[in-house]
């Protein structure tokens, strides 16, 4: 299991043909089976050493299909009241990805 955040959409034209790419930002998976309370496998941003995020260009026929991500929330830290629906993929430290989406996602992930 791969699991990338799209951060754009866009084509490259070369010799009379158009590739359709995609810029993503890498997600690791945590463990090496789903978390055993929840049936979720877990994934965290990939960040190399210099803080910067593990980016990638790929082409569109590599995405499979759309994951939703649901935050792994502290025991005891509130979400802070400027953690927006467009800041929330960068305000957590970890993720789990959500196999209960609708049943594709059930199929593929569990």
């Amino acid at each position: 299991m791969e699991v990338a955040r799209v951060l754009c959409f866009f084509s490259i034209p070369y010799s009379n043909n158009t590739f359709p790419c995609v810029l993503v930002h890498w997600y690791k998976q945590i463990g090496s089976q789903p978390d055993n309370a929840t049936g979720l496998w877990m994934v965290c941003p990939m960040i190399r050493e210099d803080r910067s995020r593990e980016l990638s260009v790929i082409h569109l026929d590599s995405v499979f299909r759309a994951v939703h991500l649901l935050p792994m929330f502290g025991n005891s830290d509130p979400i802070h009241p400027a953690v927006r629906y467009d800041t929330s993929l960068d305000a957590f430290k970890a993720y789990y990805v959500n196999k209960f989406a609708d049943h594709h996602s059930f199929e593929i992930l569990s």
